[in-house]
């Protein structure tokens, strides 16, 4: 959990003065509101080049993208599952990735479950838990 080459492949490589490889970021718990971090961090990502793919049941747009119920409703599988909901929830979100073959979650600033980040590892999911994913990006691509 949290080796810097699981991070750095996650973001795509960021470095100066060049855009991330493509990217897709399933967030779950993406609020509309623009004062919550999970507007303001996906915001600053979808402005750094990456795509947002809003996971939340109670909006049905944000960001200029659909939102999803859950994980199942997307279109296409995303290249990271972000997430800010809590940890009791975090056990469920690892076991719906499992079932669809997501293989890369993170899990943001503040937020830690050791159980479920062991049953991802255990499943080959790669997991990068308790960092926000703004700051390791501006971290990389500097």
């Amino acid at each position: 959990m949290n080796e810097p080459a699981t991070i750095l492949d996650m973001l795509g490589n960021p470095a100066k003065g060049r855009p991330p490889e493509p990217r897709t970021l399933a967030v779950i718990g993406l609020s509309d509101n623009p004062g919550k971090a999970s507007h303001s961090v996906s915001a600053y990502m979808q402005q750094h080049g990456y795509r947002i793919l809003p996971v939340n049941p109670a909006i049905s747009e944000v960001l200029g993208e659909a939102s999803y119920a859950s994980l199942a409703e997307l279109p296409f599988k995303p290249d990271v599952v972000n997430v800010f909901r809590l940890p009791k929830f975090i056990p469920a979100i690892v076991d719906e990735m499992i079932a669809l073959g997501l293989k890369n979650l993170w899990v943001q600033l503040g937020i830690v479950s050791l159980e479920a980040a062991a049953h991802a590892e255990q499943a080959g999911i790669r997991v990068v838990m308790d960092r926000c994913i703004l700051i390791e990006h501006a971290r990389l691509a500097r």
